[in-house]
Parts: structure tokens; C-alpha cells; sequence
């Protein structure tokens, strides 16, 4: 298999054969095969041409739960004919500009034709281990999203690299809390100072080639210089922030003109009118929407805004996705089909992914994952930065050590950027209260310890802290686990509580990290302590902060924000 494969589908147009049925409040799918008309004016179905047409009933609104055997279950305002009601938290969570939204067509509509086609517009890339298998595994979820500055389509001619295969422009980690009630989108700088570590690339024959790493390099070169692939970014960005990217998605410039004219422009708002000779960017001040070429120029000016640089860039970009993301969670666009259609097509001929998710089946799984996510609850950040010091006119920036890790810690720990809403917050509450209780003595705990972080040793080293200093003289070393992990957990049986919840003191282990069995334990078997990426050392606090750095660069996806 083509490790960059784009699979082929027979071009169909069903967008305008989607009809509102009044009696149900359903959009239904005709595929006329005779050719011939199937529905009366009215839009209800013709008995007669039932032998003739495919039907597949797309549901205009989130389907209700009925506690009744029978009666009429119609929306009412389907009833009446009027427009289906919306509920503000839509079907699927369509973040991002726009990549996950087929799933609203494609995962409702179930339709074989539709299906076909989506599946076929998709291109994905085999990036081996840097990746996960699963769609979405328990815990949290680390999507990245990657947007090239790769020439395709007809206009593009004067953005990027002329013969370039695409290089990581614009880069969002998208983190996706382990109850999936908040996300933390935290853009990277394409103009970081890092390294780029050794890693493994899947050939067109499917043979393998190892590409070596480099040092104090630009971040964006992690992807396209020297046949490196979205992989190589992925684990750049595990090597900078400790966090291991599960799945990528990646977009070039072709799909911020696609995407915002499928759903029929992008609201944005400007402190001052712009002129840009370079870009073409030629806006008011104030709300304006753009689409195609300007949507383009919108984003990828860096002489309009602030002081001119990426980081001012990022800000804006940041503001143009929390738009589209807004635009395409309207009415508007959610009960409109065609556009639904136009919207899901554009999308996924955009989309790159790894082949993880790279079906529509594993997308529409996924986007199921992120469904309950509110919008409010999207926090953009920035990741922290300072000038680099080894240049004397600055160009380039480098990770701000206290900062960023400041940061990256909460995230590492699934610790929310946002004031999540108090029913949301039920969740979390639940998985706090497994701290609340009686304490075990230290002499009378038994513990397991396990080695599937980064440091050489760490299980020896906890043991020899845990016995000699804190009293636990049942703890063993288990040496290495089986494989790699990127939080430390506890696995403890349910009359072990007591014994969970003082390790969990001396530790510093955030409640997230207690994972109790159902089973209970047989004799005196230990409970299993197996230390993750986010282990620092022993005596070192594997919480992470409560709060993020006070001065970083955030914003929220529900809020619109001019720029300056």
C-alpha cells in the first residue's frame, strides 16, 4: 500500500436530491437510479416511485430520547413545517476550520454513495509508531493539526515555496480532555529554534527509511525537508512538550479557500483597515466576511497585524478558525444540506491524515468523541516563547523554560484551561471524590513499580525513595513496563482505596491517575504503580499546576475578536 495514498470514487452530487420530509422532520436522500423524479412538490415521497429510488433519512436535529410506546415523536415545529429547532450543542464537535465536518453528512446520512465519496476524497500516511492505532483510547486525546505551505489549486502560485512538498507552516496541538468536556488548542511557532529528532518514514514501495535528526533548526522544517513526514513533526512535538500526539490532520492553503466558501464566508473583525501589497489583503476596518482568495491573504499576511511577525499571525489565524468554527455550528449551515454536502466534500478532498483514522468509519468515530465539547470551552494559547538570544537581531524564537512547561505540564496532567460549566464539571468531580477517604499506613501499603517513562532507572530510583525515605517497605521494583506511556498511573483493587489513596499523597498523583479494578485483589497482591512520561523524578509532584502562566496568549473559540 502507498504509504501517501488518496483513494478514488465515481463523482456523484447528491447535495440537491436531499429533501425535508414534513411528516418526520428528516432530510431524505433520493438516489433516483431511473432518473425520473421520486417526490411530489410537496417533498412527500411518491408510493409509486418507492421501487425505484435509495432513501436514507438524515435526522435535522439532535434526535430526542422519548420516554413514551407511542404517540407522534415529530419535532414539532416539523410538524407545523417550519424550520427543525437546533439544539446548541450540535450533532458533532467541528473544529478546526472545518475538517471534521462531513461527519455531520457522512456519519447521519449512512448512505452508501456518500460514504464512497468521502472515503475516496481522503489521503492518508502511514507514520508507524509515532502515532496511535486506536481512533480515540481512554484518557485524553492529542490531535495535531497541521497546515502546509504546499502549492495546489488553481491561484496559489504566489504563497510558499515554488517545487516545495510542504513544510509545517501553521501548527495547532489540539488536546482533548479525558472526559471530553474542554479542549486546549495550543499553536506552535513555525519559527521555534528546536530538534528534530531521528525518526522513521513509510516509502511509496513500502519499504522504510530512516531520516537522522537535527538540531537548533526551525520547527517547520520537521515536515517536508529531507523526505521527512507528518510522523517526523509528531514526534518533534512529543520531544518539546513531553505529550504524545495521537493522530494528525493536515491541510494545505488550497483548503482555507475551499472551506470558507463552502459554508459561504468567515465573519472577521479588524481594529484598523488593512492594505497589504503583499498578500492582496484589502480590508475595512471593523466586521467584514471573507471567502476564497481573501480568506487565504487573511491568514497568511504577517505585515498587517501587531508587530509584524508569526506570533502576531498566530493570533489571527487563531481568530479565523474560532469563526469558522462558529459559522459552521449555525443554524445556518447545520440545516442546510446542500451546504452541509458542499462543506463535507470541500473538507475531506482537503484532508491528510494518518492511517489511524484514515477512513471515514475512524473519522465519524472519532468526531463522536469530540461531540460534547462547547465551544466556550475551546481555549487557543500560544506556545510560550522568548527571542532567541543567539541571534542579534532576533528572526527566531525559542521555548520560554518556565512558561511553556508550566504549560505543558497542565496539559500533560489533563488539567483544563477553561472554567468548564458546573454540569460538565460533574465528571471531573466524580474522579476527584476516589481521593476522598481513610489513608493507609505507609507500612501497610504494597505497591508494584513499574518503569513506562523516559528516565533510565525511575523504577529502581522510586522504590529506594518510597522504602528509605517515606516508610512503604512493600514497594518492588518491576523494572520496565511493557511498553512506553505518557501519564503514570496507579491500578489498585477496590478494597486497596485506603492504600491508592496515600500513595497518591506521597506521590503527588493528580485523582486522574488512580485507576480502580472491579476485581478484588487475591491475597496480598500489590497494587501497580507504572510511571509515565510525566514522571520527573522521585519526591517530584507528578500533578501539574492548577493554573496556566497568567501572560500567555489565549483566547476562546465562542468569542469573536478584532484584530489589531
Amino acid at each position: 500500500m502507498d504509504a501517501h495514498s488518496r483513494g478514488r470514487a465515481d463523482e456523484i452530487d447528491p447535495a440537491d436530491q436531499w429533501v425535508l420530509n414534513p411528516r418526520t422532520g428528516n432530510y431524505e436522500l433520493r438516489l433516483n437510479h431511473s432518473g425520473t423524479e421520486s417526490s411530489s412538490p410537496s417533498g412527500t415521497p411518491n408510493p409509486s416511485a418507492g421501487r425505484s429510488e435509495s432513501r436514507v433519512a438524515v435526522p435535522a436535529q439532535r434526535s430526542r430520547r422519548t420516554t413514551g410506546g407511542g404517540g407522534d415523536r415529530t419535532p414539532p415545529a416539523a410538524r407545523r413545517g417550519g424550520k427543525p429547532r437546533t439544539s446548541r450543542r450540535k450533532k458533532v464537535l467541528l473544529w478546526t476550520g472545518g475538517i471534521m465536518a462531513f461527519v455531520v453528512v457522512a456519519g447521519s446520512a449512512g448512505a452508501y454513495a456518500l460514504y464512497q465519496k468521502f472515503n475516496g476524497n481522503l489521503a492518508t500516511v502511514d507514520v508507524g509508531d509515532a502515532g496511535s492505532k486506536s481512533v480515540a483510547a481512554d484518557g485524553p486525546l492529542n490531535i495535531l493539526i497541521i497546515g502546509t505551505d504546499k502549492r495546489t489549486g488553481e491561484g496559489n502560485e504566489g504563497y510558499g515555496d515554488k517545487g516545495s512538498t510542504g513544510h509545517a507552516d501553521t501548527n495547532i496541538l489540539f488536546h482533548v480532555s479525558a472526559d471530553r468536556t474542554n479542549a486546549t488548542a495550543m499553536s506552535i511557532p513555525r519559527d521555534l529554534i528546536t530538534n528534530v529528532p531521528d525518526c522513521t518514514t513509510k516509502q511509496a514501495d513500502g519499504s522504510e527509511k530512516d531520516i537522522p535528526g537535527s538540531q537548533n533548526v526551525r520547527f517547520n522544517v520537521s515536515l517536508g525537508q529531507e523526505g521527512r513526514d507528518p510522523g517526523c513533526t509528531m514526534r518533534t512535538v512529543k520531544e518539546i512538550t513531553g505529550l504524545s500526539v495521537d493522530h494528525f490532520m493536515m491541510v494545505d492553503f488550497n483548503a482555507v479557500k475551499t472551506l470558507s466558501t463552502a459554508v459561504g464566508g468567515v465573519k472577521v473583525c479588524l481594529d484598523k483597515a488593512v492594505k497589504d501589497p503583499d498578500s492582496h489583503l484589502a480590508l475595512p476596518a471593523g466586521e467584514s466576511t471573507i471567502q476564497g482568495e481573501d480568506a487565504l491573504a487573511f491568514v497568511r499576511t504577517r505585515h498587517s497585524f501587531g508587530n509584524q511577525s508569526d506570533l502576531d499571525r498566530i493570533k489571527v489565524q487563531q481568530q479565523f478558525i474560532g469563526s469558522m468554527i462558529r459559522r459552521m455550528k449555525s443554524d445556518d449551515t447545520l440545516t442546510d444540506p446542500g451546504k452541509l454536502f458542499k462543506l463535507a466534500d470541500a473538507a475531506t478532498k482537503a484532508l491528510t491524515v494518518d492511517s489511524g483514522i484514515g477512513s471515514i468509519k475512524k473519522l465519524t468515530s472519532l468526531a463522536k468523541e469530540l461531540g460534547s465539547i462547547d465551544t466556550e470551552n475551546i481555549t487557543f494559547v500560544t506556545m510560550p516563547v522568548k527571542d532567541n538570544p543567539a541571534e542579534p537581531t532576533p528572526v527566531t524564537v525559542v521555548v520560554d523554560p518556565q512558561k511553556s512547561q508550566q504549560l505543558f505540564s497542565m496539559m500533560r496532567s489533563d488539567t483544563s484551561l477553561t472554567e468548564v460549566k458546573k454540569k460538565e464539571q460533574a465528571a471531573k468531580d466524580k474522579q476527584e471524590a476516589v481521593l476522598q477517604g481513610s489513608r493507609a499506613e505507609a507500612a501497610d501499603i504494597r505497591v508494584d513499580v513499574l518503569n513506562g517513562g523516559d528516565i533510565t532507572g525511575a523504577a529502581a530510583e522510586t522504590v529506594t525513595w518510597l522504602q528509605d525515605e517515606q516508610g512503604v517497605t512493600g514497594a518492588t521494583n518491576k523494572a520496565n513496563a511493557p511498553a512506553k506511556i505518557d501519564r503514570t498511573t496507579l491500578a489498585y483493587a477496590p478494597e486497596q482505596a485506603d492504600q491508592a489513596r496515600a500513595l497518591a499523597d506521597l506521590m503527588g498523583l493528580p485523582a486522574t491517575a488512580l485507576k480502580q479494578g472491579t476485581a478484588g485483589s487475591e491475597g496480598l497482591q500489590p497494587m501497580v504503580l507504572t510511571l509515565g512520561a510525566d514522571f520527573e523524578g522521585a519526591g517530584v509532584p507528578v500533578t501539574g499546576p492548577a493554573k496556566a502562566p497568567e501572560d500567555i496568549q489565549r483566547a476562546s473559540a465562542d468569542k469573536a475578536e478584532c484584530a489589531k
